[in-house]
């Protein structure tokens, strides 16, 4: 056996370490919390959500369902650049089938698309079109879940780039469709800019609260009239109210590495806060995902200890000078949820992305939250680049 093989692979937690997460979670530290913010989402998670949510995890949430879910899929690891990358891999048995390549983001997992397998590489037997049909491959970036642990410092966003690509030439995939949201955009972009004879389109999903990254990643459109700037700083004040957790990553990851590895509340409250804040928020707390998807992306990060391992790779990115965006000549298509009319001024100035489509339901994490529409987004602009 060579360090290129791909080897079958199963997710097969120990039943030791359900029991300690259990016993860690009833001997849980919570805070005190500041009489009158029980509910206060402005300063993090809310207590009582927390609170709630902690108590599920411990008594109600079943693990060997979910495991049982995620192993209903093919999956695999194989050591690229000396690191271990988990991959699921299915197949279509339609002939005309183009492989996909789907790349999540922080603090996200393969867990956001397990309901889009069945569709995307049988699309008949769910209602759609076998001219939609892909072969899907879904990699961990490394780091994160089963692509751990890290044997080396250097993995941000164009070491993770190179990786893919030769994930997908393993594969036996020399040209692909590529889709992604977060840091899985990021890698998008950059397969199509270094790849352009590989990739034959590429698709992301964003939302709104990329307005608050204008004129810190993303430029100042021209001509803003007063209100649309005033709605630009509005949008940065708010980035800068809930950046902090990416502010820490990015300059000392070390410390809130460890409490992420010891305390199964610190890694539950660090990644819960942000599937409330990032999702459509005319939604209540905690009902934009469902509550044991929620919970199996955050055990993913405790059972592999990857919340300490996510944060090294946010470091890498910020230390790396690389880049989030190039431009290249390949196709792509954009899906903005939970979009503001300034959305298009922003992310597609020059109308220079093909299929631009704005969703006012949704949010970051748009594959869990509004499927159907995810799905028929995707379906709708490769089918324009399939042949």
């Amino acid at each position: 056996m060579t360090n290129t093989d791909i080897r079958p692979f199963r997710i097969e937690i120990p039943q030791a370490e359900l029991d300690e997460l259990r016993d860690r979670l009833a001997h849980a530290r919570i805070p005190h919390s500041v009489p009158g913010t029980e509910n206060d989402w402005r300063r993090g998670i809310a207590p009582a959500y927390l609170a709630e949510l902690a108590q599920y995890w411990r008594d109600d949430f079943d693990w060997r369902v979910q495991e049982a879910k995620l192993n209903a899929h093919d999956q695999f690891r194989t050591e690229i650049d000396g690191q271990t990358i988990h991959f699921i891999h299915v197949r279509s048995a339609e002939a005309g089938a183009v492989p996909l390549l789907i790349t999540h983001g922080y603090p996200g997992s393969v867990v956001e698309f397990l309901d889009l397998i069945g569709p995307l590489t049988d699309p008949v037997a769910h209602g759609g079109e076998s001219a939609d049909a892909f072969h899907v491959v879904i990699p961990s970036l490394p780091g994160f879940g089963f692509s751990t642990p890290l044997a080396a410092a250097g993995w941000e966003l164009a070491r993770t780039t190179e990786a893919f690509a030769e994930l997908m030439t393993r594969l036996g995939y020399e040209k692909f469709v590529a889709q992604g949201g977060d840091v899985g955009a990021g890698v998008t972009g950059r397969l199509a800019a270094l790849y352009p004879e590989r990739v034959i389109a590429t698709h992301v999903n964003s939302d709104q609260g990329s307005l608050g990254l204008v004129g810190e990643q993303l430029p100042i459109p021209d001509g803003l009239t007063d209100e649309e700037l005033s709605a630009i700083h509005a949008a940065q004040a708010q980035w800068a109210e809930q950046k902090g957790y990416l502010v820490l990553q990015s300059t000392q990851p070390n410390a809130i590495a460890a409490a992420l590895t010891d305390s199964p509340i610190a890694q539950l409250a660090w990644i819960a806060e942000k599937f409330q804040v990032w999702t459509d928020p005319v939604r209540p707390a905690g009902e934009a995902v469902d509550r044991d998807v929620l919970l199996t992306n955050i055990s993913i990060y405790w059972f592999t200890r990857s919340g300490a391992s996510a944060a090294q790779f946010l470091w890498e990115a910020a230390h790396s000078g690389t880049g989030w965006a190039m431009p290249s000549g390949v196709p792509q298509g954009m899906a903005v949820f939970n979009t503001s009319p300034l959305m298009r001024r922003v992310m597609n100035p020059e109308g220079n992305i093909e299929h631009f489509t704005e969703y006012a339901e949704g949010g970051h994490f748009a594959a869990l939250e509004q499927p159907k529409l995810f799905l028929e987004d995707v379906r709708t602009f490769f089918r324009k680049h399939r042949s």
